[in-house]
């Protein structure tokens, strides 16, 4: 079998450029390697019969971008035209949309090729990708462990190298810890840097879609592709967009970073603790400079997480009742039966939990006594972080806390699916860019990742040092070992 997707980015638009290949061969291959990979379970609905006519359309066009016919996946919350999106849902199990998603306009202008909708946590509500209606989804480098969540899907087929690019959507960690399970860059962006517009909401003051790639640089040129400000989306920042691979390839020499000891707590796995000592250590030879902080109330930050993002979410799932589209159950006399039943019946256990503690935040004077006090809390969190990032140039730690665990495990624990996120949760409670990097293995050779954290709308300056690391370590994340 050809291995083009095998082949870096570059290399492949090399060969796209002097006709070696064509966009079919790389859209073939992708679906064969899916074939191979199915027990992954990656994926909820393919998109072959448009992939191809789309790959034979483009055979004569001009090849005028390096992402030209690339193939990628998009994490099934994200809405596509005339090809389902289900959000992991029985709610939304035959649901068509008839718009595309901002982000999918501009990879469609780029002419990459959608392959299919990948796998997620329901409503990507879920650090485990076991809350799917459609199954979990397992992990390329052990099938009896998690691929994380809630974008498990994405991590999982680029892990696996089905595809060299996905989309995932981070609400608390949704990008960054299932890059980490499975061996894959993954960033969350500044909150506002890429649109939302057509993104299924679940928190819509955390979500944030972002780009899941097999390296640095390919992630960078993935999110040049899907920034930029949008008049649909009322979060959007009319900032500059920048080329996000500018700095990579520059001296690290000189940069001061900041290590929370939060970070590196007692919670966190010693092998993880070692493994990102001996980053630090690796950069210290390289002129990095480091200093372990203390950061004002980040300590609170699941719980924090949990009112207010639950609270958003119980507001945003009420649209889905029966009434306009979406599944509707038979077993009804009347409205209020329909709305109960429907609902009972299209969500799942996460889902339900999650709903009723957030209408529980937001009712009568629970309003002032939780949601309220929460709002002013993150806000201390977000300065506080802020003022981190003046004096220093990126924060680091690692993703997780663990590496990928068994399948099965906590699967009825409504509280570790939010513990499994309280390193990536602070980012997310400042809008700051965030990237969790592949840094080694564990004694079980599961995947180690390493969370760089940026100032604002500095995406760039995460690129620069994850580039850095990335090109000392020189993993190996090809070989899985066949487990």
């Amino acid at each position: 079998m050809t291995k083009y997707l095998d082949l870096s980015l570059i290399e492949i638009n090399d060969l796209l450029k002097t006709k070696k290949i064509k966009p079919i061969d790389l859209v073939n291959e992708a679906f064969i390697r899916i074939e191979q990979n199915k027990d992954l379970n990656c994926f909820i609905t393919l998109n072959k019969e448009e992939a191809v006519k789309k790959a034979m359309e483009l055979e004569n066009e001009e090849v005028d971008n390096v992402l030209f016919s690339i193939p990628i996946v998009i994490k099934d919350n994200i809405v596509t035209k005339d090809l389902r999106t289900t959000c992991a849902s029985k709610m939304l199990d035959n649901f068509i949309p008839v718009y595309d998603a901002t982000v999918i306009e501009k990879i469609k202008n780029k002419n990459m090729i959608i392959i299919g909708k990948t796998n997620m946590d329901e409503f990507a509500m879920g650090s485990s990708n076991q809350t799917s209606y459609y199954g979990p989804v397992l992990n390329p480098w052990n099938k009896s462990k998690v691929s994380g969540g809630s974008s498990g899907g994405s991590a999982s087929a680029v892990s696996s190298r089905i595809v060299p690019f996905a989309l995932g959507s981070d609400t608390g960690g949704s990008i960054r810890q299932p890059a980490a399970f499975t061996g894959v860059v993954g960033l969350k962006p500044t909150y506002g840097r890429v649109s939302r517009y057509g993104l299924v909401a679940f928190a819509s003051s955390f979500d944030q879609i972002g780009p899941m790639t097999r390296n640095v640089f390919e992630n960078a040129l993935l999110l040049n592709a899907i920034v930029g400000h949008d008049e649909k989306d009322m979060t959007s920042s009319k900032k500059e967009v920048e080329d996000f691979t500018r700095l990579i390839g520059e001296d690290v020499h000189g940069m001061k970073i900041a290590i929370p000891n939060y970070y590196m707590s007692d919670t966190v796995n010693k092998e993880i603790k070692n493994r990102i000592l001996y980053v630090i250590d690796l950069l210290k030879s390289k002129g990095v400079t480091f200093e372990y902080i203390d950061i004002d109330y980040i300590k609170y930050s699941v719980p924090l997480y949990q009112i207010i993002a639950l609270a958003e979410a119980s507001s945003n799932l009420a649209r889905f009742d029966g009434v306009r589209y979406g599944y509707r159950t038979n077993n009804f006399n009347n409205l209020d039966e329909l709305y109960k039943n429907t609902r009972a019946e299209g969500f799942g256990d996460e889902v339900k939990r999650n709903i009723m503690i957030g209408s529980y935040v937001l009712s009568g004077t629970n309003i002032k006594t939780y949601y309220d006090k929460a709002l002013k809390m993150r806000k201390a969190i977000s300065d506080s972080l802020d003022e981190i990032l003046s004096k220093y140039d990126l924060i680091i730690g690692p993703t997780t806390t663990t590496t990928a665990y068994n399948l099965g495990e906590g699967q009825d624990d409504a509280v570790k699916s939010f513990l499994d996120d309280m390193l990536t949760i602070p980012a997310n409670m400042a809008g700051l860019p965030s990237m969790s990097l592949p840094i080694g293995f564990d004694n079980d050779g599961m995947p180690i990742g390493m969370q760089i954290i940026g100032k604002k709308f500095d995406e760039a300056l995460i690129y620069k040092l994850a580039a850095a690391v990335e090109k000392e370590l020189n993993l190996d994340l090809d070989n899985k070992g066949g487990k």
